[in-house]
């Protein structure tokens, strides 16, 4: 399926969501977080939607204090990867990043929705199969393991009014 070639082409126009992801690792473990989507229990890296004006590396360290009340470094470039959920209709972009845990802010209050953050190891995160948010979470995982660690430098953001030469 096409999108329109213009907005007058059709009253619905398509838009898919942009969201970014990090993979933080310490040790074996990984940061999880443990959210309520649509009733059900489910697992997911700190992950979220762009914001208006900010760029993906801005958006990946607010959605894992958000998430999680870590705050993170990041440290490389994991990959983008496309998705549809047929569950919820949704089109999914997601910007994967890598980064080193820096410091667990004590009493911060978690984004609505979030139950905890967890540290879980590889075989924790596989063995929750069905409750796991998307095949996104453990592929990017994977290729982490794999060494796919990619320069932060290949994701640019270029700010507003910036003057093209």
């Amino acid at each position: 399926m096409h999108a329109p070639s213009s907005p007058s082409a059709s009253a619905e126009v398509w838009c898919p969501h942009v969201t970014v992801a990090t993979v933080v690792a310490d040790g074996p473990r990984y940061l999880m977080v443990e959210e309520d989507i649509h009733g059900r229990v489910r697992y997911n890296q700190p992950a979220g939607h762009l914001e208006p004006g900010e760029s993906l590396q801005q958006a990946a360290l607010r959605e894992t204090l958000e998430e999680t009340g870590w705050d993170v470094e990041l440290e490389h470039f994991v990959g983008v990867h496309q998705w549809y959920s047929a569950t919820h209709g949704d089109h999914i972009v997601r910007f994967t990043f890598a980064a080193r845990a820096l410091k667990e802010r004590e009493g911060h209050t978690l984004d609505d929705g979030i139950h905890r953050a967890l540290w879980l190891d590889r075989s924790e995160i596989a063995g929750l199969g069905d409750a796991l948010r998307s095949p996104l979470v453990l592929m990017s995982i994977d290729e982490w393991l794999a060494g796919r660690r990619l320069p932060l430098e290949v994701v640019r953001h270029v700010a507003a009014g910036a003057v093209q030469a």
